[in-house]
């Protein structure tokens, strides 16, 4: 809103009054609430004409949806705008108005349904006029849509009432890991000093101490452990390197650690993983996950029980890996606790073993920071079961090869042969190099003889680039002659297929590298 300075000199030499000076503001308000998209001016009418409507500035209509004849003409003007909850509010402010002489200005915040059925806040500053007497003639008010004001409010209320909650968290859960890594300390240390000073101690009694602070050193170092991952995943000091893993093989390495623990407690693993699953997941981290999972399910099994563990597609695009055992179960009161930091909650094995009560939150984090999800069943005495679900990684194939009718023919054998694939093409070695910067293949099929760089040129390049071959090449060419084969072998090449293409050498090809 420009104001007119030679108004306001005027006035400073008494050459206008200021009633004049109320009229040209006055002007200038309104004019400002016509060019305003947010805000617009209303009048409410009180006195003897109680059949007189409101009035409203012509802006109303780029607020609410509606023109002023349009919310002159409702029952109860912009009152019959303003939602249930709020109405309230609005009448009890206008009757302490008309009943307090007193009442100066005052503004109020409510909700109002616009033409389109959009719920909106608007802020109402409220001005009375009134006659000599005190009887109110009317108010006169600005209104404010607040609308983008009072979302980032209760945004910004939420972060906070967020980080209050994770403050707490935090420091109850500093308190717990604090008492848990000193507790041990007094009895290690005092077994410690009488085996230092105890020459003359039985055999037997000094391997019981022994026995006992191994124990205990050894569960000291794997709440450590445990803690450390875990702060390094919550400050992003463990960087995610997620790439394709074949959720059968990995399984597979996450258990033959523990294999020795379940033969000593003579507790069975079986195991029923499809060959074909593929998961998109850090391999280090996944391999923690699932080695904690298990080193529980071993750990809370009675002799002579059974772990099963079983992968499947969950639905399109994820794979499940599900932990079942048939132990002990969790109590249903102490469920709550389980992912949980800011609640202690461990138990002992069925023979005594110990754990640091930090595995499972462990867990949860690793899951949370591959966007994917786990949940658990339990039930005292039956055993427990635990459902991860990731990402499913399909195969990402690039054709580099200049000729489109056998780009066409190694798209169809591929799709025919190659499961949960998806397909790039390229049709020169400098192009494919650009599509390989964002986002690396499974396999890499490319031809010898293309325009710009060949077959051989291109994996130099890729080598170059990666440091060394980290996908599999395959060559498919009818040009090749013993030295051209031999130096690709020593590129180290997974496979050279000729031309014309036999298909069934070629199924078998992209069945042994892709496996």
């Amino acid at each position: 809103m420009k104001l007119d300075e030679d108004k306001i000199k005027a006035l400073a030499k008494d050459e206008i009054s200021f009633k004049e000076l109320f009229a040209y503001f006055e002007s200038a308000f309104l004019s400002f609430a016509e060019a305003n998209e947010g805000f617009f001016l209303a009048v409410r009418y009180f006195g003897n004409d109680s059949e007189r409507p409101c009035s409203f500035s012509k802006s109303v209509e780029k607020v609410t949806g509606y023109t002023a004849e349009e919310i002159e003409a409702l029952p109860a003007g912009l009152n019959s705008l303003i939602v249930k909850e709020d109405i309230l509010k609005i009448k009890k402010l206008l009757a302490e108005f008309k009943e307090n002489p007193r009442n100066k200005i005052s503004k109020a915040v409510y909700r109002i349904q616009t033409k389109s059925g959009k719920t909106i806040w608007l802020e109402e500053i409220f001005s009375p006029r009134r006659d000599k007497a005190g009887n109110l003639l009317q108010i006169e008010s600005a209104v404010f849509d607040v609308t983008d004001f009072i979302e980032k409010e209760t945004e910004l209320l939420n972060v906070q009432e967020h980080l209050k909650r994770k403050n707490a968290i935090k420091d109850k859960f500093i308190s717990i890991v604090s008492h848990d890594l000193r507790s041990p300390f007094t009895s290690l240390l005092g077994f410690s000093e009488i085996l230092l000073k105890e020459d003359d101690l039985p055999e037997e009694e000094k391997r019981e101490y022994l026995e006992y602070i191994y124990d205990a050193a050894k569960s000291e170092l794997e709440l450590i452990n445990d803690l450390l991952d875990w702060a390094r995943l919550q400050t992003g000091k463990i960087k995610i390197q997620p790439k394709r893993l074949n959720l059968h093989y990995a399984v597979s390495s996450a258990v033959s650690v523990l294999t020795g623990n379940a033969i000593r407690k003579e507790v069975e693993i079986k195991t029923d993983i499809p060959d074909d699953l593929y998961v998109k997941a850090d391999e280090r981290l996944f391999h923690e996950a699932v080695k904690n999972l298990v080193a529980n399910a071993i750990k809370f099994t009675p002799r002579g029980k059974r772990i099963f563990l079983k992968g499947n597609r969950f639905k399109n695009g994820v794979i499940e890996l599900i932990i079942r055992d048939e132990g002990v179960g969790i109590p249903e009161k102490e469920q709550a606790k389980i992912f949980r930091l800011d609640e202690k909650f461990t138990l002992e094995g069925t023979e005594g073993e110990k754990g640091s009560g930090l595995g499972l939150a462990l867990v949860k984090e690793i899951i949370d920071k591959h966007n994917g999800n786990i949940w658990f069943y339990s039930k005292e005495g039956e055993g427990t079961e635990f459902h991860i679900t990731l990402a499913e990684a399909r195969n990402k194939i690039l054709i580099v090869e200049d000729d489109l009718d056998t780009r066409k023919l190694l798209r169809n054998l591929i799709l025919k042969h190659v499961k949960n694939c998806d397909i790039i093409e390229s049709t020169n070695g400098y192009e494919a190099l650009t599509l390989m910067e964002k986002e690396i293949p499974t396999l890499l099929i490319t031809d010898h003889e293309m325009p710009l760089m060949n077959g051989k040129q291109l994996v130099e390049a890729v080598l170059k680039k990666s440091g060394g071959i980290d996908i599999p090449v395959m060559i498919v060419s009818g040009k090749l002659d013993e030295k051209l084969k031999s130096e690709y072998q020593e590129l180290g090449v997974a496979s050279i297929v000729g031309k014309p293409i036999d298909h069934n050498l070629l199924s078998e090809e992209l069945k042994r590298i892709l496996s």
